[in-house]
């Protein structure tokens, strides 16, 4: 159930981060033109003033001739040589003062026909008359002050927009996943019932097998009988698999937790695989540090230990030794199962722990139905540990790290 939570929480997760990220762009793109084509129509505006009153010195509030009102601060120079005088405009206080004289320098200075001066706040138009030069400065106090407003209040819209997608995107991301999860949900049901009432007809085939292996028969005969006892286990055995992650899937808790000494659950296991290790040619070495203590289920970690054993003698290398590492690193129990062979590419390393995967090109054809990692997988989170596998020329390497007992 927490696995089948968890995915469903991802997917709901990245719904609304999709939708989020996509709505972030379509505003940011809005409110972009938005600020842009503003910000160009009011300098525009100011542009249109200068040209005008450079031309025909209008009067804050009387018409100029031929033009309508000047609603800016604005004053207008005319340079000859090293003097500057004001010809018109609102600024009475700027006659002969080094502010002026200022102003006119870093606007020449610019070498351009229009620009700012930062200093002061001004936007400034340039008409060179042959033996003088007309110079229009219009204050751009209006203009930063129309554009932090806009920016301010689109960024006001924008959180408030966002927060309202946000809460929308989730009821939609609960709404779209409600069909997965029942889906899912519905899957793992069907797949536990299924190994649960199989079970029930395997268990009677393979005791009828066994009678009429124990009977009397034609080789033939026996030979069939045999393979109705071979085939029934096999299926029997995944049955059971399945059963084992159907229930880890459906249930928050299926192991019960107690003080195990994994120091002597790993070296018994080790010891009950070490002569399926010789039978495969293969040396069966372990290291255990001692009284490692944990709390967990002792026949679940006794399968966890056993998968990788079993993993290990399977895929590993001939006249190659098995080594089992049993260590503390900090507060945790942490096991290595190593083996060498065939180098298993990154790619398929990822998928090691997915049911049913088997890494078949690079392991060679053996028996097996692909669940014992994700078994071992299950059992490891039912212990609020992690598992990993790790591959290079030197071996392959699985490692669980499950915490000790404080």
């Amino acid at each position: 159930m927490k696995r089948q939570d968890s995915m469903i929480r991802k997917l709901r997760i990245k719904f609304v981060a999709i939708c989020m990220a996509l709505v972030t762009l379509v505003l940011g793109a809005v409110f972009f033109s938005v600020v842009s084509a503003t910000e160009q129509n009011i300098r525009s505006n100011t542009m249109e003033v200068l040209e005008r009153v450079i031309d025909q010195e209008g009067i804050v509030g009387r018409p100029s001739a031929g033009g309508p009102t000047v609603q800016m601060p604005y004053f207008t120079v005319a340079v000859m040589g090293s003097t500057a005088y004001i010809t018109g405009g609102t600024y009475s206080d700027l006659e002969n003062t080094t502010e002026l004289q200022e102003i006119i320098t870093i606007a020449l200075r610019g070498g351009a026909a229009t620009g700012v001066v930062a200093k002061y706040s001004l936007r400034y138009l340039i008409q060179d008359n042959g033996f003088y030069q007309r110079m229009a400065f219009a204050d751009m106090s209006i203009e930063r002050t129309i554009m932090e407003d806009l920016l301010r209040s689109s960024f006001q819209i924008g959180i408030a927009a966002l927060l309202v997608l946000f809460a929308v995107s989730c009821l939609l991301a609960w709404w779209a996943t409600r069909p997965v999860e029942q889906a899912i949900r519905q899957q793992k049901q069907f797949l536990s019932d299924a190994s649960h009432e199989l079970k029930t007809p395997l268990t009677v085939i393979l005791s009828n097998a066994e009678m009429l292996s124990a009977a009397q028969l034609e080789d033939r005969s026996a030979r069939w009988a045999d393979n109705i006892h071979s085939e029934a286990g096999q299926m029997k055995t995944l049955v059971e698999e399945m059963l084992t992650l159907a229930r880890s899937d459906n249930m928050s808790r299926i192991a019960i937790l107690t003080e195990q000494d994994l120091s002597t659950l790993v070296t018994d296991c080790a010891l009950s695989f070490e002569p399926v290790a010789f039978e495969h040619g293969k040396e069966l070495q372990w290291e255990c540090a001692p009284e490692i203590i944990i709390l967990g289920d002792g026949d679940q970690l006794r399968r966890l230990v056993g998968v990788l054993l079993d993993n290990a003698v399977k895929y590993g290398a001939s006249d190659a030794p098995i080594r089992v590492l049993l260590s503390r690193d900090d507060k945790r129990a942490r096991l290595e199962v190593s083996n060498q062979g065939p180098v298993i590419p990154p790619e398929q390393l990822r998928r090691l722990f997915e049911r049913f995967y088997r890494a078949d090109d690079s392991r060679g054809e053996k028996s097996g139905f692909g669940l014992g990692l994700p078994i071992a997988a299950a059992i490891a989170s039912e212990h609020k540990g992690t598992i990993r596998a790790e591959s290079d020329q030197r071996s392959t390497r699985f490692i669980v790290s499950i915490p000790l007992k404080k």
